[in-house]
């Protein structure tokens, strides 16, 4: 009996895609000892965030591990459950249980549970990445059919539209993201494609002089200031991403360190703007680590997506992809000025423990689908 439990135990651990879930939890990890030094240095945040962080990390990583052990066709398969769960869960943040983490923020994507606030919109990105790989693999090679192509426009605005409504932009910019990339690796054909791009420009008007507030637009154009700072218009919605290159910068090549006598202050460093408080604690080489050890998760899950044993797999693991890339990109590039501040935490190192248990359960869907495919992609697998 031992010896056939031994057995169990040493074939699960060879299955587990071992790369993926240290890599993720050394991310995960660095972000708790971020948050660590904030509260010591008494930088931002909540004394208790740290220890939030790390009851988070280590219930992500366990339920992780147990997710990659079962099969991910059993997940899918519960849709009539985890779908109504998710979409009623992220409706409660049109009723009187609905929170809003600040008097001027434009969302209201959070609900208050009285001992704590848990943001639905993260649970409801996992049940659209299980039920839309699960609707794109039933289309299989029907997909390109007109009803199909419709059906599954509906199933990504209906959650899009949902967050749009909450004022998350940012969230519903990572939806239609995620819509786009798993119906083009579905295979989506071109007579489809080709008249979105070319309605792309009229689309873009349309929103622009027609759908857009005036808050939402000024936020793209200040990117276009010169110096946003010294013009009136611009500087109340200049002033966070003003501080938080400062702030980036102050750390040069090598950084302050994580205990050091001063920082320089940004709001919400602990949230969407932590990748500050990285550029000022490691300077510029952390950062480029950081930064790294991200493109190296994407990577990977790209690489297991490959390998999956069959479409189901495949979609979901690009949904993945597809979720934790754009965060990536949109977080870094309204760090850097580049886009506009959306409000996007950056996976696995932003403090929040609906972003870290969300994270950590798709990436379990990503680990299931390794441990159960049978075929090996040469980039990543261990031959030994």
């Amino acid at each position: 009996m031992l010896k056939k439990l031994l057995k169990l135990i040493l074939q699960y651990i060879r299955k587990l895609d071992k790369q993926l879930f240290v890599l993720v939890c050394g991310v995960s990890a660095f972000s708790v000892l971020l948050l660590y030094s904030m509260v010591h240095n008494d930088v931002a945040g909540k004394p208790s965030m740290y220890k939030i962080q790390f009851v988070c990390l280590c219930a992500g990583a366990a339920i992780a591990l147990v997710m990659s052990a079962l099969d991910y066709h059993k997940f899918t398969k519960l849709w009539f459950l985890y779908v109504p769960g998710a979409v009623g869960l992220t409706l409660l943040t049109f009723t009187p249980l609905a929170y809003k983490p600040a008097e001027n923020a434009d969302d209201v994507a959070w609900i208050d549970l009285g001992f704590t606030t848990l943001q639905p919109s993260e649970f409801l990105k996992i049940a659209f990445i299980m039920s839309f790989a699960l609707h794109l693999s039933k289309a299989g090679e029907k997909i390109n059919h007109i009803g199909n192509v419709a059906l599954l426009c509906l199933h990504g605005a209906i959650p899009t539209l949902i967050v749009v409504a909450q004022g998350d932009d940012g969230t519903a910019v990572v939806f239609f993201f995620m819509f786009v990339c798993m119906i083009f690796a579905a295979g989506i054909s071109w007579k489809y494609i080709l008249p979105c791009v070319i309605a792309a420009p009229a689309a873009v008007w349309v929103l622009w002089n027609k759908i857009m507030l005036p808050h939402q637009k000024m936020r793209f154009l200040v990117l276009f200031e010169e110096d946003p700072m010294s013009n009136p218009d611009f500087a109340d919605i200049a002033y966070q991403q003003y501080w938080g290159k400062l702030a980036l910068g102050s750390g040069q090549v090598f950084g302050k360190g994580l205990f050091a006598d001063e920082y320089v202050y940004v709001t919400y460093a602990q949230n969407d703007f932590i990748f500050t408080y990285v550029g000022q604690c490691f300077g510029f080489i952390g950062c480029v680590l950081l930064v790294a050890a991200l493109a190296y998760i994407c990577m990977k899950i790209v690489a297991d997506s490959r390998i999956a044993k069959d479409p189901l797999g495949k979609y979901i693991c690009i949904g993945v992809f597809a979720m934790i890339f754009i965060n990536c990109v949109l977080n870094l590039g309204m760090v850097l000025g580049v886009m506009p501040v959306i409000g996007l935490p950056l996976p696995f190192v932003s403090q929040g423990g609906s972003s870290m248990i969300s994270m950590f359960i798709c990436i379990g869907l990503v680990l299931s689908t390794y441990s159960h495919s049978e075929k090996n992609y040469r980039m990543f697998y261990d031959a030994g």
